[in-house]
């Protein structure tokens, strides 16, 4: 029997997880952000991931935007042999989009147009939208992440020439790093494409994003390659905030795939340390995520262990089990981004 997804389906999806995605970190995300904070050794980048931690618990507890900027909305989604998708199914995301900042009073962060009409849309629309096929029966999984502008601007695409292997893919990554890494909101998650073409070696790197920091790539090749990124990043001392210290990334993330003979082109995607995304699991039950996938496939997807009981009695539920769209739901259905329960209750909101 096969699977279709609807346009509907879709746009329901990103208009969940919006608002728990401008708020709450992933649970791997915050996670590391506490394990770098345990191992730094540098006043200033401790004094940095201090207040990134601090930073992270006010605005999930408050339901408050993690940053100022709430980013662009990238919408990419996987579908596999046996699922079908009827018609445009983006048709509705756009409205999905304008609804969900609006009502979580987001900063709305689209221009018209790059040169020709700067003016601000006003709704933070049109959200950036893609099909990516997987080689995978059933697969139908919607990847939804903000992504702000200070990030993007600190990435960049070169095509590199063969001879330069894979020493020069490191010394390109180290070189981006130097020059722009402080400016992403270190310590970051680093996406890295490889191989592909011009125009499709940059989605490679942003997909890469998509897996969690503490999830090892399945091929011990790339493993050992993102090991190795890492260790050069790191060595760097760029630091958490730019301000020096032992953890300038929290992960390095590739993808790679087949190229010409005469190319390496390479993408380097800096994601920030408010990583913010997630995957829904449109084919599964209910929408809910099975993480045992995301392992087996070791790929470009969240992954999402299951609810606790607890969690599923109170409705609240951590973001690293919000991969589904009724999770993304999750507790944030009683009070809108940007406003805390205690304002609810007459009370101000916590400043921090």
């Amino acid at each position: 029997m096969e699977t279709i997804i609807t346009k509907s389906q879709v746009a329901d999806a990103v208009h969940a997880a919006i608002p728990r995605l401008a708020c709450e970190l992933p649970a791997d995300i915050a996670a590391g952000l506490e394990a770098a904070r345990a191992a730094e050794d540098n006043p200033r980048g401790r004094a940095v991931l201090d207040q990134l931690v601090e930073n992270a618990r006010i605005a999930r507890e408050d339901r408050v935007p993690i940053c100022q900027d709430t980013g662009t909305v990238w919408v990419s989604l996987e579908i596999g042999p046996g699922v079908l998708a009827a018609g445009d199914v983006f048709a509705d995301v756009d409205d999905a989009v304008a609804r969900a900042y609006g009502e979580a009073r987001l900063r709305k962060s689209v221009v018209r147009d790059a040169v020709l009409d700067r003016a601000n849309t006003g709704d933070n629309t049109p959200a950036f939208c893609d099909v990516h096929p997987v080689d995978e029966p059933g697969a139908a999984r919607l990847h939804v992440m903000l992504k702000g502008g200070g990030s993007d601007n600190a990435s960049r695409v070169v095509m590199l020439v063969p001879g330069a292997g894979k020493q020069g893919i490191v010394d390109e990554l180290v070189r981006c790093v130097r020059e722009k890494g402080a400016n992403a909101c270190p310590p970051l998650v680093v996406g890295v494409g490889i191989g592909s073409t011009f125009d499709k070696v940059a989605g490679l790197a942003k997909r890469a994003l998509m897996r969690p920091v503490d999830e090892p790539a399945v091929d011990p090749r790339v493993r050992a390659l993102e090991e190795e990124l890492l260790a050069a990043v790191n060595a760097t001392g760029v630091g958490p905030g730019g301000l020096g210290g032992r953890t300038t990334a929290l992960a390095v993330r590739v993808a790679t795939a087949p190229c010409h003979i005469a190319a390496l082109p390479l993408a380097i995607n800096m994601g920030c340390s408010a990583m913010r995304r997630c995957t829904v699991d449109l084919a599964a039950e209910e929408g809910l995520c099975h993480p045992e996938r995301s392992a087996q496939r070791g790929v470009e997807g969240s992954r999402a262990a299951s609810a606790s009981s607890a969690a599923e009695e109170d409705g609240s539920v951590p973001l690293d089990c919000a991969s589904g769209l009724a999770a993304c739901m999750g507790s944030f259905d009683s009070a809108p981004c940007g406003r805390s329960a205690r304002d609810d209750e007459g009370e101000g909101v916590r400043r921090g």
